[in-house]
């Protein structure tokens, strides 16, 4: 687990929290985001996938089209956060679908 008082940790905690409150007052997301996640776990529909997951693949999907942080650090960090706040299915859901979204993206490690 990351240590709590790394600075990229809090920070990727505080965006996590803001977006999975965003999906309760808002419907309208980026939908290009949307569309890549819904192409790589195409068995859950966007609507359907909990919010916390969501969230969490929202914002690892925009730092892996980003390219600012390595792919690696961005799916161990989506994996942490899931741990953190998702159900236990959630580490393993959001690793198979960022490791998709590595593929279908052709983003390099």
């Amino acid at each position: 687990m990351k240590a709590a008082s790394d600075p990229r940790h809090i920070k990727r905690r505080q965006e996590l929290k803001d977006l999975f409150a965003k999906t309760y007052r808002e419907s309208d997301f980026d939908s290009k985001i949307d569309k890549i996640i819904a192409k790589a776990a195409p068995e859950w529909p966007i609507d359907k996938i909990n919010r916390i997951d969501l969230a969490i693949l929202r914002l690892s999907t925009k730092e892996l089209l980003e390219a600012k942080t390595p792919p690696k650090v961005v799916i161990d960090e989506a994996i942490e956060l899931g741990k953190e706040y998702g159900s236990e299915a959630t580490p393993g859901f959001v690793n198979g679908v960022l490791g998709t979204i590595l593929t279908n993206e052709n983003i390099k490690y």
